[in-house]
């Protein structure tokens, strides 16, 4: 696969990057580092996801195989979604950039008020 140097349209890399940087993405991957959970204990975890936006998310993780999907033969059937060896292999980055953001939230805040006060003026 070429690894391209610039952002372009057509990069495999930068398909891949749009799909696991996309917040529901991350989120999901948080939310099943704990252990596998059915579609609407992720739900829960989530507050202000759709049905379908959270459907989609699922869709491309376990197409990329960050994650795992298990049909649970029940009554009535359910399906339980896990994250993989791959998916956790993410986890490390994703907890540096939640520290990261934690760590520098007042310089933001800071920043946005700047931003918007000269914006007002």
């Amino acid at each position: 696969m070429p690894v391209c140097q610039q952002f372009d349209v057509n990069c495999p890399s930068r398909l891949l990057f749009d799909q696991i940087a996309d917040k529901w993405s991350m989120m999901v991957l948080s939310v099943l580092d704990a252990g596998p959970m059915r579609f609407n204990g992720i739900k829960r975890h989530l507050e202000g996801v759709t049905q379908k936006a959270l459907t989609q998310c699922l869709r491309r993780l376990e197409r990329n195989g960050l994650i795992s999907r298990r049909v649970i033969m029940s009554s009535p059937i359910g399906v339980e979604y896990a994250i993989t060896p791959l998916g956790r292999s993410l986890q490390l980055p994703f907890k540096a950039l939640y520290a990261w953001t934690l760590e520098h939230l007042d310089e933001v805040e800071q920043a946005r008020q700047a931003f918007d006060g000269r914006a007002d003026a």
